[in-house]
C-alpha cells in the first residue's frame, strides 16, 4: 500500500516526482485552491492561465499535468478539479477531497513520489485527503503477467494549518479504513475458482490473526447440525460446500453490542433458477457483504473502540446440479422457522436468515446486515447509491447519517407493510420471494422476520454500488468497491460514542 507522511514544509521544497494542487470549477474557468501559492510562484503566477489554455475547468475527477520550471523539486504539477466546492466543513467538502485525492493517486501510478498539496484546515481533511490516496492507488493485479504500472509508491500531505498531533491520529484511522476497504475489494476482485467458501472462510482467518479475536468456522457437517438450513440449502448445489464464519471483537467493559452480518455467494449463478450468461459474469461480487463484514470488523480491532462487535459472514457457491435445493423445497432457518423457496437465485436472504437468527441469540443491542441483495434495489437507486431500510425510521436515519460521514452514498428505502402478505406461503411459515415489483422492499421484509424481539436491525443494500463495472472514478477502481466497510466502522463508532442508540419501538 501507498506510505503517508505529513509535512509543514513547502510543496515545492519537498523532493518528489509531482504535486498535486486542487482547483475548483469556477466562473471563467479553473480557480486555485489553498495550497498552491508556493507552486504558482515557481510558475511565475502563470498556474491558473496555463491551465485555462490547457482546456482545465476544475471539474470533479479532471486531471491536468503541467511541467514545473524554477525553483521546485518535482518535475510536473498535478491539478486535480474538485468540482463546485461545498461549504468547508461538510461532509461534501471532505468527500470532494477525498475523490480528489483519488483521482491524482491514480493519475499518478507509476509514479515513485508526490506531494499533495490540497488545502487541509483540520484533521478531517487530512483524514479524507489520506483514504483519497491510498483507495485511488489500489490496483488488482494479482493474475496479470505484464509488467503494468505499480501504484504510487510514497505520498507526502502538507498540512501546514492542521493539528500535527490530531492529525497524526486521524491519518492512522484512514490508514486502517483504506487497508479494510482495499483487502474488501481484494476478496471482490478474486475469481470464484479460488475464493470458495472454504477458501474465504480460511482468509478471513487469517486476516484476524494476531488481533486477539475469537474466530469460529462452521464446516457443512456442524451447519446441519446446527440448523442452518438456508446456508446449507444454498451451498447442497456446489462441490465446495458452504461455511459459517463468526469473528468476536470483545474490548474490556464493552457497554453495547453490535451484530454485523454480511452475504457472503462466493459465485452465484442463480442455482436451479439460472441466471442468463451476462448475468453471471459479475457474480463473483456476491460476496461484497460478507467481504465487508469481515474486513470491517478487523479495522475495528485495530481502532479499539469500546463496544463490542460480532461479525457473521454465511459463505457459499449457489450452483445448478442434482443435489440443488429446487423451486418448491422447504428449508428450515436456524430457530425453526420454515422457508418454501420459489426461486433459487433469491439465494442471499437465505443464507442471511440463518445469520442473522444466529447473530440475535447474542443478545446485541443492534444487529446491521449488509448485501448484494437485489436487483430491484441496484434499479431504484443506480449503480452508486446503497439502500437502507430498518426496524426503526430513527434507526435508519441515523444508519443514513454514518453512511453520510463516511462519505457512502445511501438512501433510505421503507418497509413497506402491504407488501408482507406478498410473502405467505400454503406450505411453509414465508415464502423466499414476494410481490412482482418493490423487491428490493420485499427482500427487506423476508430478512425483518428473523430478527429477535427488541433487537435494532439496519439492513443495507449494496447491490449497486459493490461492483463497478464502468471506468474508474475519483478514488473508486473498476471491480470490486469495497462498498460499506466505511460505514460499519463508522455506525460502531457511533455506537460507542452514543451518537447511534435508536432502538425498535415496541
Amino acid at each position: 500500500m501507498t506510505s503517508i507522511a505529513l509535512s509543514s514544509a513547502r510543496p515545492t521544497k519537498i523532493s518528489a516526482d509531482a504535486v498535486v494542487v486542487g482547483v475548483t470549477a469556477a466562473d471563467g474557468g479553473p480557480r486555485l485552491l489553498d495550497g498552491t501559492a508556493s507552486v504558482d510562484k515557481a510558475l511565475h503566477g502563470s498556474l491558473a492561465n496555463t491551465l485555462r489554455d490547457l482546456g482545465a475547468t476544475g471539474k470533479a475527477d479532471e486531471v491536468t499535468k503541467v511541467p514545473m520550471t524554477g525553483n521546485t523539486k518535482a518535475a510536473i504539477v498535478v491539478a486535480v478539479g474538485l468540482g463546485k466546492l461545498a461549504e468547508h466543513g461538510t461532509t461534501a467538502y471532505r468527500e470532494a477531497l477525498r475523490r480528489a485525492a483519488g483521482s491524482a493517486a491514480r493519475a499518478l501510478a507509476g509514479t515513485r513520489a508526490a506531494v499533495f498539496a490540497l488545502p487541509v484546515s483540520e484533521p478531517d481533511d487530512a483524514a479524507a485527503i489520506t483514504e483519497g490516496v491510498l483507495l485511488g492507488s489500489y490496483a488488482f493485479g494479482q493474475y496479470k503477467t505484464g509488467n503494468g504500472k505499480p501504484p504510487l509508491e510514497r505520498a507526502t500531505l502538507v498540512a501546514s494549518r492542521a493539528d500535527g498531533r490530531r492529525s497524526t491520529a486521524a491519518l492512522r484511522r484512514a490508514e486502517v479504513l483504506a487497508e479494510a476497504v482495499n483487502q474488501a475489494r481484494h476478496w471482490v476482485n478474486t475469481p470464484p475458482r479460488d475464493m470458495t467458501p472454504a477458501a474465504f472462510a480460511a482468509a478471513a482467518q487469517q486476516h484476524a490473526r494476531g488481533l486477539g479475536m475469537d474466530v469460529t468456522v462452521l464446516d457443512e457437517a456442524a451447519l446441519r447440525k446446527g440448523g442452518y438450513g438456508g446456508i446449507v440449502g444454498v451451498g447442497q448445489g456446489s462441490a465446495n460446500p458452504p461455511r459459517l464464519v463468526r469473528l468476536a471483537y470483545r474490548p474490556f467493559r464493552a457497554k453495547r453490542h453490535v451484530a454485523l452480518v454480511g452475504k457472503g455467494i462466493t459465485f452465484d449463478s442463480g442455482g436451479l433458477s439460472l441466471k442468463t450468461a451476462d448475468g453471471m459474469t459479475t457474480m463473483k461480487c456476491d460476496m461484497g457483504g460478507a467481504a465487508a463484514v469481515v474486513a470491517a470488523v478487523v479495522a475495528v480491532a485495530r481502532l479499539q473502540p469500546r463496544v463490542a462487535v460480532t461479525a457473521y459472514a454465511p459463505m457459499a457457491e449457489n450452483m445448478p446440479s442434482g443435489s440443488a435445493q429446487r423451486p418448491s423445497d422447504v428449508l428450515t432457518i436456524r430457530g425453526g422457522k420454515t422457508v418454501e423457496v420459489l426461486n433459487t437465485d433469491a439465494e442471499g436472504r437465505l443464507v442471511l436468515a440463518d445469520a442473522i437468527a444466529r447473530a440475535g441469540e447474542d443478545e446485541p443491542d443492534l444487529i446491521v446486515d449488509i448485501a448484494t441483495l437485489t436487483g430491484a434495489c441496484r434499479i431504484a437507486l443506480g449503480t452508486r447509491t446503497a439502500g437502507i431500510m430498518a426496524n426503526d425510521d430513527r434507526l435508519r436515519d441515523q444508519v443514513h447519517r454514518a453512511a453520510e460521514r463516511a462519505g457512502e452514498p445511501m438512501w433510505p428505502l421503507p418497509l413497506s407493510p402491504e407488501l408482507r402478505e406478498k410473502l405467505d406461503s400454503p406450505v411453509a411459515d414465508i415464502a423466499n420471494v414476494g410481490a412482482k415489483w418493490g423487491g428490493a422492499l420485499s427482500a427487506g421484509l423476508f430478512l425483518a422476520e428473523f430478527v429477535a424481539d427488541g433487537i435494532g436491525w439496519a439492513h443495507i443494500d449494496i447491490a449497486g454500488p459493490a461492483f463497478n463495472e464502468d471506468s474508474p472514478f475519483g478514488y473508486t477502481p473498476k471491480g470490486g468497491t469495497g462498498a460499506g466497510v466505511r460505514t460499519l466502522v463508522q455506525i460502531v463508532e457511533d455506537v460507542a460514542d452514543g451518537t447511534l442508540s435508536a432502538m425498535p419501538r415496541p
